[in-house]
């Protein structure tokens, strides 16, 4: 049996660090599963359009440029 865990909610504006108490009709975004991924709630549409502008960071994607040494020459 699979074992999942909890959905997360966060009621804390990510770019304003607005807490938000109220959370019917305020906008969100659900990262992952709706079962059992984040759930961020935002103070305005702003600040979850702000959110959803920023870039994705894909450290895994220049891992082969750090790690790669076409040279064959490695330092002792």
């Amino acid at each position: 049996m699979k074992q999942y865990s909890p959905a997360i909610t966060s009621t804390t504006d990510p770019i304003n660090g607005f807490n938000i108490t109220k959370l019917e009709d305020r906008p969100h975004v659900v990262e992952g599963d709706k079962a059992t991924g984040l759930t961020i709630y935002f103070e305005t549409k702003a600040t979850r359009q702000t959110y959803l502008d920023m870039p994705v960071e894909r450290p895994e994607q220049d891992l082969s440029k750090t790690l790669s040494n076409p040279t064959g020459n490695y330092s002792s």
